[in-house]
């Protein structure tokens, strides 16, 4: 089934005496008597964006971003002083191609990279009639700079009606402020709350957990994220102190810009978890396939790849694929890498904070526990009755 609906939402809802009935959505059940359609060909995720830049200037640079902006005939629509990354968009596609041919061929201190759109993901969220059970975890009292902190990149997080909010800190956002819709479950309240759900079910601790997520909003109220956004939003999520950071989203196109501030987190012992993707085909996903990143497939109960998720080889490990969560009080079933690799991000909070493990120690600690043999690697053929 998940194949056939792709990212569309649907629940099997048993009736009496008449055979269960099916419902298609895309974010709550009660819209299942509307039509959905995908709109042939429309593919946003790793879209390049054609009349933009970003650009990195050297700390040495005698020319302004201002001065260079003005130069090209660019207009400077989002920026990152601390990083010294801009964002630059031309008239159209031709002139920010201008604009590249120039700065290549002054060999001057800028570096150039592509943006891509990456599409806001789906909650993949299907409502349960029935009631599930509570979030058995509390947090226990911490001073500053102790615990564990794992953010959570994403869209917003709505903590009060998932009941989580005692675990969060104050969130950040790089994307403006969010008006998420109170009726309708984020993709970042699922993440944020099957990552406590997994981390309930790994420590037993009476007196509490020390773990904190810290929410990082890189959508704001927009249908896409750029690569140049998920960066700072990285960016602010090491700022904030994280331990580990959650990416349960991705696209088709490597961002060098991105990738370096992955890169520059592992140095300094951020342990990056990424969702492979629900596809299923064995292209990368990134951030997932960068080499930085843990790569996480979603695994069905019987510890297969499930049918839905992508197994190519740049996935490093597997977790379960599906996670009951709680909005209003009412349970939601969540399906697909994206809870996966939020299950995996709880093992490593689980095991950062009953031991000293840390960085380049505790990202070995979960490749080793959650590795996926290479042979397995194929997504599970679906059982037919």
């Amino acid at each position: 089934m998940r194949r056939l609906l792709g990212s569309l939402n649907y629940a099997l809802i048993p009736a009496d005496k008449a055979p269960p009935r099916l419902y298609v959505f895309r974010d709550a059940r009660g819209a299942a008597t509307r039509r959905i359609e995908a709109p042939l060909g429309h593919d946003p995720r790793g879209r390049r964006i054609e009349d933009e830049l970003i650009v990195r200037l050297g700390r040495d640079g005698e020319e302004s971003i201002e001065e260079l902006a003005r130069r090209l005939g660019a207009t400077i629509v989002a920026r990152s002083d601390e990083v010294g990354a801009y964002r630059l968009k031309f008239a159209d596609a031709a002139a920010a191609a201008r604009a590249r041919r120039q700065l290549e061929d002054e060999h001057g201190a800028a570096r150039l990279d592509p943006n891509y759109l990456v599409e806001r993901p789906d909650a993949a969220g299907a409502s349960l009639p029935l009631t599930g059970p509570g979030l058995n975890l509390k947090a226990r009292p911490t001073a500053a700079g102790e615990g564990v902190v794992v953010a959570v990149v994403d869209t917003a997080v709505q903590g009060d009606a998932a009941g989580i909010s005692e675990f969060l800190l104050s969130g950040v956002s790089v994307a403006g402020p969010a008006s998420l819709p109170g009726e309708e479950l984020a993709h970042g309240t699922s993440m944020a709350a099957t990552f406590l759900r997994g981390l309930s079910e790994l420590a037993a601790d009476p007196e509490g957990t020390s773990v904190r997520v810290l929410p990082v909003d890189v959508y704001g109220d927009r249908p896409s994220a750029t690569t140049f956004d998920i960066a700072l939003g990285i960016h602010a999520a090491i700022r904030g102190g994280a331990d580990i950071v959650n990416l349960s989203l991705g696209g088709h196109e490597e961002s060098p810009f991105l990738r370096d501030l992955i890169r520059s987190g592992r140095e300094q012992g951020v342990v990056f978890l990424a969702a492979a993707g629900n596809e299923p085909v064995t292209a990368p996903t990134f951030p997932a396939a960068y080499p930085e990143v843990i790569a996480v497939t979603a695994l069905n109960r019987r510890g297969e790849v499930a049918p839905y998720a992508n197994y190519g080889d740049f996935v490093d490990v597997g977790a379960p694929g599906v996670s009951y969560v709680s909005f209003w009080g009412q349970p939601y079933v969540v399906v697909g890498t994206s809870p996966a690799t939020a299950n995996a991000s709880a093992l490593a909070a689980a095991i950062a904070a009953s031991s000293s493990k840390r960085g380049a120690e505790l990202e070995a600690e979960i490749r080793r526990a959650l590795a996926v043999n290479p042979a397995d690697l194929a997504p599970a053929t679906p059982a037919h009755p």
